[in-house]
């Protein structure tokens, strides 16, 4: 949860601070992610596998209650990706989109090395959170965490 009146109440820049986020851990494994301006989320070129192919390695949902963030991204380390065979995730079903992973894309990682970096780009975009900050807004919010794509 992150107080967004104390930080910057606007949401689409909330969001794009999301996926800079997720592109600058990715990038700490040598993995260039993109943003689209049509389509949220972050991505990564795939032109190995076509031209114009594009596979979406993250995801981002949010829900903001009085400017109190109750944040969600996934980024894609080691799923089963035949799972998405089944759906169209996140809305996206041009043949040229795919979803991928870490994993897929051939890196050894594990869940502890992205949540590393996680926390240490988290924190050079976000700055550090109170813990006391963190027990109120939980209490504040509390019952309302629901989790909506944008």
């Amino acid at each position: 949860m992150l107080d967004l009146k104390r930080r910057r109440p606007d949401v689409r820049a909330y969001v794009a601070t999301l996926e800079e986020w997720i592109i600058r851990t990715l990038a700490a494994f040598n993995v260039r992610g993109e943003r689209r301006e049509d389509r949220i989320g972050v991505w990564v070129a795939r032109p190995e596998q076509g031209e114009g192919r594009e596979d979406k390695i993250a995801a981002i949902g949010i829900r903001i209650r009085k400017w109190v963030s109750l944040h969600g991204i996934s980024l894609n380390v080691d799923p089963d990706l035949t799972h998405f065979s089944g759906i169209v995730p996140c809305g996206v079903s041009a043949q040229h989109y795919g979803v991928t992973s870490l994993v897929d894309l051939g890196l050894p990682v594990t869940l502890s090395d992205v949540d590393l970096a996680l926390k240490r780009e988290f924190e050079s975009l976000f700055g550090v959170a109170d813990i006391s900050d963190q027990s109120a807004m939980a209490a504040e919010t509390a019952g309302v965490a629901s989790f909506r794509s944008i």
